[in-house]
Formats: structure tokens, sequence, C-alpha cells
């Protein structure tokens, strides 16, 4: 009989965040998930370091990303006072001044860079993107994905239509799995459309039948393939 794994606190701990994003990404709508798949990764990563890491510049790190997330979590998210935090609590962007070399300030950076995107500042958004660090493992990995397909989503705002292809096509290598691979596949069949690629378009659009049957985008693949001929 082969041995159970034995999985390590910190395994269980990221475990259980996965499981709520993949709830989560089944009940809700894919235009819901930006801020919702960055803040589960985020409760994962305040509990994670709080227990399992000893050193006190990690740990206030911490503790001030917490504050941050209060805002970033609300029903109604505040995403100027997120950013910029207030007498009550630190925001995005003194976590990234102060502790910005660490875990929760490289975190910081992509959920400054959400609250740009939310807020309209384009320009904002992509340098804070930008200076995130990918990360190894899940959730993490959920991440780098998400902050890829942010960065499709602005250069395909601003008409650059091949860059956005490339950032989801990069954004389903950092993440295959079953729920946001799909989403920057169909993303990056659109982006090719735009260009008049009707080829690479349906290429996506197969390998979401193919590859995510199951997936909420099969549904519409089938669709876009049809409007593509």
């Amino acid at each position: 009989m082969a041995k159970e794994k034995i999985l390590k606190p910190e395994e269980e701990t990221l475990g259980v965040a996965m499981g709520k994003t993949e709830r989560f990404l089944e009940e809700h709508s894919k235009t819901a998930s930006y801020c919702i798949i960055a803040l589960l990764v985020l409760g994962a990563a305040i509990f994670g370091y709080k227990k399992l890491i000893s050193e006190p510049r990690v740990e206030k790190a911490a503790e001030l990303i917490a504050e941050a997330q209060n805002r970033f979590a609300e029903e109604t998210p505040d995403f100027q006072l997120a950013l910029e935090g207030d007498a009550n609590g630190a925001g995005f962007l003194e976590v990234i001044e102060q502790y910005g070399s660490t875990p929760s300030g490289n975190l910081a950076k992509h959920c400054a860079g959400i609250c740009y995107y939310k807020m309209g500042d384009m320009e904002n958004a992509l340098n804070y993107l930008k200076k995130y660090k990918a990360v190894k493992g899940l959730p993490g990995a959920i991440v780098n994905a998400q902050n890829l397909g942010l960065q499709g989503d602005i250069a395909l705002e601003q008409g650059n239509y091949s860059a956005a292809a490339n950032l989801y096509e990069q954004a389903v290598a950092a993440a295959d799995n079953n729920y946001t691979a799909p989403l920057y596949l169909r993303k990056a069949g659109l982006a090719e459309q735009l260009q008049g690629n009707k080829e690479a378009a349906e290429k996506h659009f197969q390998r979401i039948l193919t590859a995510y049957p199951s997936s909420m985008e099969a549904r519409e693949a089938e669709k876009l393939m049809g409007a593509n001929n």
C-alpha cells in the first residue's frame, strides 16, 4: 500500500486557500474574480507568515497588509483607502514602501495594481503589476496568472492586441488549471480576433474544448468558433 503523503503545515494552509479559490470560481462569474482571488491568497499568506515565520520584519509586513486587506475585502471595496490607508490602518502603498522586499510586500504590489486598475488609473496599475515578482507553488501560481492577465487587460484597453494576446498566453502557462486557464485562453482568442488572426483565435478556442471541456468557457467556445468563420 502506498504511503499517504503527509503535508507540511504551510502546504495545508495553501491547500485550504486553493480549495476556496476553486469553489469561488465555480460559483461566481469570472468578471468578479479579480480581487477575490488575490484576497484568498492574501489570507493564506498572512496566516502562513504569522504562524510559520518568526522573522520580525516579515511578521510586521503581514500585520500591515492585513489592515489593507480589510478595505480590499469589503462588499463595496474602497480601493483608494486600501491603497493609501488612514489612521485606522495601513494601505498597500505603505506596506510596499516599508516592507517591499518581503513576501507580503511583493503581494501588496500586485494588490496595489488591482486597486489602480479598478480606479481606472492604467499607468499606475501597470507600474505596480510589473513590480510583482512571480512566486512558486499554489495558490501563488494563480496570482502569477492573474497578474499577467491584468496586464493583458490593460494592453487590450490600450489597443495593443498583440501584446494582450501574448500576456494572456503567458497567464495560461503560469497556472494551467480548469479555472483560470480557459478564461485567459478565451481572452487570447478574442485578442487574436481583434487583430484579424482567425486561425490563431480558433486554436485558442479549440484548446478550451479539448483541454477544459468542463469549464465555463467551454460553453462559449463553439459559439466563438462559429462566429470566427
